[in-house]
């Protein structure tokens, strides 16, 4: 029996500001020029994913010379000095003392699953508080530039990753094992199965985490930045579809009302853990 509670976090709109948006803003390129008339006419003319058609179009940039090269330094010394949501920095160890002063024989742990760009996510400040990172990966040319994906995160994607932190396949120990996951786990083998599981997300690319988590019976939140009112309405759709338990404002301080929910699905899933292995253990 698990006694592992693992809360996902997506991280562009969901842990802070789009961190791709921000990284080519930064470096002095148009954004909206780039998402409206670079990457959209690739999916709208040319039945591209949104997510290889960013990562294309930022290769690129990267070649055309007139940005500098994107390298992995630049994207990492991004990843150190991108803006963070209200709260996120504190919000893991609140959680975490929370259970251990309730719940101490309950584990939770962290990971983030993103669409977004690894070497930015795992230079973030919060980056070691997470037992595993999944996202957009990028391989570097002779000259230090961008050349190719090597990994795509998008969509169904993420699902694939729910299924490696049910299995335990996580950390350094899973690497270079593409079909691990694929291995079948008896049931009262899984490490974290998706019903002790919590995901907050905010977007299309989150739809199917929501889906699994919630027919499984786990708890998934969507968020809207709200510096963004106008992806409040994206949001508003999850509500209305089903797909979320809650929608919340991306704020974590400890008043505000998605951390509030947060403490609660945790203190839940806590005490019904605790529960399960005081009748199996007594």
């Amino acid at each position: 029996m698990s006694d592992v509670i693992a809360l996902i976090f997506d991280f562009d709109d969901t842990l802070a500001p789009d961190s791709t948006s921000g990284f080519l803003a930064d470096i002095g390129v148009d954004v909206g020029d780039f998402w409206s008339h670079q990457v959209d006419p690739l999916l709208s003319q040319h039945d591209w994913d949104p997510v290889p058609a960013y990562l294309y179009r930022m290769i690129e940039l990267s070649r055309s010379g007139g940005y500098g090269l994107i390298t992995q330094e630049r994207l990492a010394q991004w990843g150190g000095r991108l803006p963070l949501h209200d709260g996120v920095e504190s919000l893991f160890g609140r959680l975490r003392a929370l259970v251990k002063a309730q719940h101490p024989q309950v584990q939770i742990e962290f990971y983030l699953i993103s669409s977004g760009i690894g070497d930015v996510v795992r230079h973030t400040p919060i980056a070691g508080e997470f037992t595993d990172i999944w996202a957009s990966e990028f391989i570097y040319d002779e000259q230090g530039g961008i050349q190719f994906p090597r990994r795509v995160v998008s969509f169904t994607d993420k699902t694939r990753y729910l299924f490696h932190i049910q299995k335990g396949i996580v950390g350094a120990a899973s690497r270079n094992k593409p079909f691990e996951v694929n291995k079948k786990v008896a049931e009262d083998k899984l490490r974290v199965p998706f019903d002790q599981m919590i995901f907050v997300g905010d977007g299309y690319t989150d739809i199917p985490c929501f889906s699994l988590i919630r027919r499984s019976g786990g708890v998934a939140f969507g968020v809207w930045d709200p510096k963004h009112r106008e992806k409040r309405s994206r949001a508003w759709g999850f509500i209305q579809e089903g797909r979320v338990s809650n929608l919340n404002q991306a704020r974590y301080g400890e008043d505000a009302e998605l951390y509030q929910w947060l403490e609660e699905a945790v203190e839940s899933l806590a005490g019904r853990i605790s529960l399960k292995a005081r009748i199996y253990g007594g």
